[in-house]
């Protein structure tokens, strides 16, 4: 059973109850304080039927009694014409018209507000079984945008973190080796190598303020998430952050990350490789901090990125894995059935990596074998990339059997041969591959995918490797339960929020509090410290934001790929927009509608 599902029936269970149905319209002639419901007669007098209105005591708080001689359902004969404005909800056999105002003071305010809260809990969790959300797998491919495969003639790849996969070795040996350089080439104090990597501090998609030396997670509105900002590995209280962005959470445009992650005050880190670099990053300020010795956090930005890039450059993680395949590459088999099935199919295959010839062969003949190249008809390699996507100057050169350059002009790409640099535009005239009939795959979102989505109008399958520890988050009974729970109280929230005596405020403090912690357990059960790389509390995350916009696709691996034919369609859920949501997760639990009726609104007027 799906989140959905349990939605479903929570709502029907709660529109069944009298004092659970959703506020409907009223007539206009009937005093905007009163509670009146209409409910159809039982009887039937030939083609006639009789109708009734009457008070409903379902809103008045627990402990207050009806009036002496009133029944708690007092009826007065009325129209026989049933009213346009009543409505039935699902499961209910009549037809009853409430509110959740009444024209009657409460007697005991904090009773009435905790009745409410528990019964609805009750129904939390006694609708949610164990096993809700097992239907979730992480071998599903996911779609933002409709892609019908049967159209897809020609399919592109990047090689690291997409044709191959590596081990979480990898991020500890690129961490221990810059944080080496920081001490040999730049001099900082010895005493920070007694830090040691930490494999679960940082993930993908988050933000750094060069000048302030923080990360932090932020969402799609540019909103930093309370919680989540860190100077070196210590938590900075919310009201410092405050103080800090000048009173509020939002950071400016100006002072955002650029269109590829890169702006002059704050970078977003959004490759597989960033993960040891931001740890690195904090490492550095903590020691810095905890010493108290004085430094300009912009300098240790460019100290750190710097010993980064030496790891690469000087070609040491190139080194490590073709050292020992077996222990940094991960799943060769499935990229190897994944090429023999697009093969078999006559499906046209091209690489473009931004990595070396001699590194790419050796994992690939790993993976697949010696003649991996009989795969593709096209290889590119040391392509530069975002820029490949987006200059025209560089062109392509051959690279012999040895992979040393050749020097005559490239006129054609050929089947075979290896290609390095060029650009995309060269590419699309020699090879006439433009538009839909292309998916391409990679693991970065800016230099992989925006490029060839926004300007080039390819299609796009983004690879998340993340994917799979959150969908096994989300199967999680636990995290089924605290969810549904968190948006339940959200809902009765936003619906009681009326009621605003001394009483009922105390009350709300309490919700409100139990509501924060709520939260806070949800994003501790995928990272203590940051959360999910796809939510900020109830808001997306500037990475899933971006991977929305920049993947038609996206999935765990590439393997994902076997699960389905080559003239499947994939299909985006709807998901309604706000002013489109009849029903929320939160009035699905609450079985309320989203927005307050003026009458309920009177008493604050």
């Amino acid at each position: 059973m799906s989140l959905k599902s349990v939605g479903t029936a929570l709502t029907r269970t709660l529109w069944s109850r009298g004092n659970r149905t959703p506020p409907l319209s009223r007539n206009p002639k009937v005093n905007r304080l009163s509670t009146t419901c209409g409910v159809l007669g039982g009887t039937n007098h030939g083609d006639k039927s009789t109708h009734q209105s009457c008070k409903s005591d379902s809103d008045r708080p627990s402990g207050e009694a009806a009036s002496p001689g009133e029944h708690p359902h007092k009826c007065a004969s009325g129209d026989s014409k049933r009213p346009k404005d009543s409505m039935r909800g699902p499961g209910v056999t009549g037809v009853r018209r409430r509110s959740f105002t009444s024209n009657a003071a409460p007697m005991d305010q904090r009773s009435y507000l905790w009745t409410r809260y528990n019964d609805l809990k009750r129904l939390v969790y006694d609708l949610i079984p164990p096993g809700a959300c097992k239907s979730l797998n992480s071998s599903v491919i996911y779609a933002n945008n409709e892609v019908d495969l049967a159209e897809v003639d020609i399919y592109g790849f990047d090689y690291d973190y997409t044709l191959a996969q590596y081990s979480n070795a990898l991020n500890t040996l690129i961490y221990s080796t810059a944080r080496d350089f920081l001490v040999e080439h730049f001099k900082y104090p010895e005493e920070i190598k007694k830090y040691d990597y930490l494999p679960n501090f940082a993930v993908r998609g988050l933000h750094y303020d060069i000048q302030k030396g923080l990360l932090m997670k932020i969402d799609a509105f540019h909103y930093i998430q309370p919680g989540t900002v860190y100077r070196g590995l210590t938590p900075l209280p919310d009201e410092e952050v405050l103080d800090l962005y000048g009173g509020t959470f939002h950071v400016p445009l100006q002072q955002d990350s650029g269109f590829y992650g890169k702006g002059p005050k704050v970078k977003q880190f959004m490759d597989i490789f960033s993960i040891p670099e931001m740890t690195l990053m904090a490492v550095a300020n903590d020691f810095f901090i905890t010493n108290d010795i004085e430094y300009d956090p912009v300098h240790l930005f460019k100290d750190v990125s710097e010993a980064i890039g030496m790891v690469h450059i000087k070609g040491y993680m190139y080194k490590w894995i073709m050292q020992d395949l077996d222990k940094f590459i991960l799943r060769g088999d499935e990229t190897d059935a994944v090429l023999h099935k697009l093969a078999s199919h006559g499906k046209k295959l091209f690489l473009i990596t931004n990595s070396p010839f001699s590194f790419v062969d050796k994992g690939m003949t790993h993976m697949v074998g010696e003649k991996w190249r009989d795969f593709f008809d096209v290889v590119i390699v040391q392509a530069d990339k975002p820029h490949f996507f987006t200059d025209c100057i560089k062109p392509f050169r051959r690279l012999d059997g040895n992979g040393d350059l050749r020097w005559e002009k490239i006129t054609s790409l050929e089947k075979g041969q290896i290609y390095k640099q060029g650009n995309l535009f060269d590419f699309l005239r020699l090879t006439g591959w433009r538009g839909s009939k292309v998916l391409y795959f990679g693991d970065h979102l800016y230099s992989d995918l925006a490029d060839l989505m926004l300007r080039h109008g390819w299609r796009t399958a983004a690879i998340v490797p993340e994917l799979e520890h959150e969908t096994k988050v989300v199967s999680a009974h636990r995290y089924a339960v605290n969810l549904t729970w968190l948006q339940a109280l959200t809902g009765l929230m936003e619906r009681l929020q009326i009621h605003r005596d001394a009483e009922s405020r105390e009350v709300f403090v309490e919700w409100q509090k139990e509501r924060e912690e709520l939260r806070v357990m949800t994003k501790n059960l995928f990272n203590p410290q940051f959360g999910s790389i796809f939510r900020t509390l109830h808001n997306p995350t500037y990475f899933s934001r971006r991977l929305n916009r920049f993947s038609d696709i996206y999935m765990a691996s590439l393997s994902c790929l076997l699960n389905y034919d080559l003239s499947y369609t994939f299909y985006p859920r709807r998901t309604p927009l706000q002013h489109e949501a009849p029903l929320w997760m939160d009035q699905l639990c609450t079985g309320c509608m989203k927005t307050p009726h003026l009458e309920d609104m009177a008493n604050i007027r």
